[in-house]
């Protein structure tokens, strides 16, 4: 119960940071000063990879929040359900990986790992989802 819990607090919690995070890319595009250059470089290097992050970090929170309402709502082996769940959280770290290389120039293990996890949690539901016995 708190596996399935958790996905869908930790995404919503994520889903409404990563949209204001939009909202700060919208005033630096349109409102900042410098927003000049920042249209100019919109679709290169940091400008890119920060749209990437605020993408990346609202189709995360979605998706836990999907994983979360599975979880809960199917029969699931409490060992799988607790995989996936974590594995889905530790997917969150992707966005987050992206937007520390962008700030702060940290290597992206975090990305790598973040993406890992997430294909992972979303292969293992598949599964788990395929090989349950789904009642009305």
């Amino acid at each position: 119960m708190f596996a399935g819990k958790s996905n869908i607090s930790a995404g919503f919690l994520f889903l409404s940071l990563f949209m204001l995070y939009g909202f700060f890319l919208i005033y630096l595009r349109d409102f900042a000063p410098g927003k000049e250059q920042w249209i100019a470089d919109y679709g290169v290097g940091a400008h890119f990879e920060s749209r990437l992050a605020h993408v990346h970090g609202n189709l995360f929170a979605l998706l836990n929040v999907a994983v979360g309402l599975v979880l809960l709502r199917m029969q699931l082996s409490p060992t799988s359900t607790r995989w996936i769940s974590g594995l889905a959280l530790v997917g969150m770290l992707m966005p987050l990986g992206i937007l520390a290389e962008v700030l702060f120039g940290v290597p992206p293990i975090f990305v790598i790992v973040g993406g890992v996890s997430m294909v992972l949690a979303l292969g293992w539901l598949s599964f788990e989802v395929w090989q349950a016995e789904i009642r009305p």
